[in-house]
């Protein structure tokens, strides 16, 4: 069983995006991950077709009632079983603080009792939170997408940087993987990008499959279906069947 959290520190870089089609993308091997949807946002939720009316229905009971998470899962259409977000986690900060107990909440309940069989992969909203801090405890990988672009190069970064000042408390370095996302080879600037990320992170953190610009995965969400029901045969699909490959060759899936 692997956990998975997919972050980065800005937004629209297609984090619910890359989220949504590994859950597909490991489903489509024959898998029922898990999916968390800690993004208040609820985006994932919502291309799944599941959207709680109460806050008592989501994850949110999880971290406020102390619900199971087995409980306020929902078995999708793409064959992935999702805990659902809500608006009320944006209150968790001041509804719980940041202690120990808190942040480690999720990392608890998926090592100890409530530990799924299969992977699990969790979506962050773009803030170090409550939520998000619950995330990177929790995960045995943190995924970085970096659209091709400048600032979302930035906003990884700061996850490095985050990250390596939370080595202490981990006693490791905690394992991450980047994943370049929107490529276009005929951009000056995917290029550069691609070639700043290989001068100020670690190469062997790069992932070597890149996401291309693609209008058949842009579109997906919009219809609500993950790339490999909405276009199967794209370069959408092809691009996260590849990453879901590199991950199991890594040892992070299996």
């Amino acid at each position: 069983m692997a956990i998975i959290a997919v972050f980065n520190q800005k937004g629209g870089v297609g984090k619910t995006t890359t989220a949504l089609n590994l859950l597909a993308g490991i489903a489509q091997r024959g898998a029922r991950p898990l999916g968390i949807d800690l993004d208040p946002q609820a985006h994932l939720s919502h291309v799944f077709g599941v959207q709680p009316r109460l806050a008592d229905d989501s994850v949110y009971s999880f971290f406020v009632r102390q619900r199971p998470l087995a409980d306020v899962a929902v078995i999708t259409r793409s064959g992935v079983a999702l805990c659902p977000s809500h608006l009320e986690l944006a209150k968790l900060d001041s509804v719980l603080g940041k202690g120990v107990n808190v942040v480690t909440r999720l990392r608890s309940a998926l090592r100890g009792a409530e530990r799924p069989d299969a992977p699990v992969v969790i979506d962050c909203g773009p803030l170090l939170n409550v939520l998000s801090l619950n995330a990177v405890f929790a995960c045995d990988l943190l995924l970085v997408p970096v659209s091709a672009d400048y600032l979302a190069l930035q906003g990884a970064q700061a996850v490095d940087r985050a990250l390596n000042a939370l080595e202490p408390v981990f006693k490791r370095r905690l394992p991450r993987r980047y994943v370049l996302t929107r490529f276009d080879g005929r951009r000056r600037m995917s290029g550069e990008v691609a070639e700043r990320m290989a001068a100020s992170l670690q190469p062997s953190e790069i992932c070597g499959t890149r996401i291309r610009e693609s209008v058949k995965l842009a579109e997906s969400p919009a219809v609500a279906l993950d790339v490999f029901r909405h276009a199967p045969g794209s370069h959408g699909a092809r691009d996260y069947e590849a990453l879901v490959a590199e991950l199991v060759s890594a040892g992070f899936l299996h």
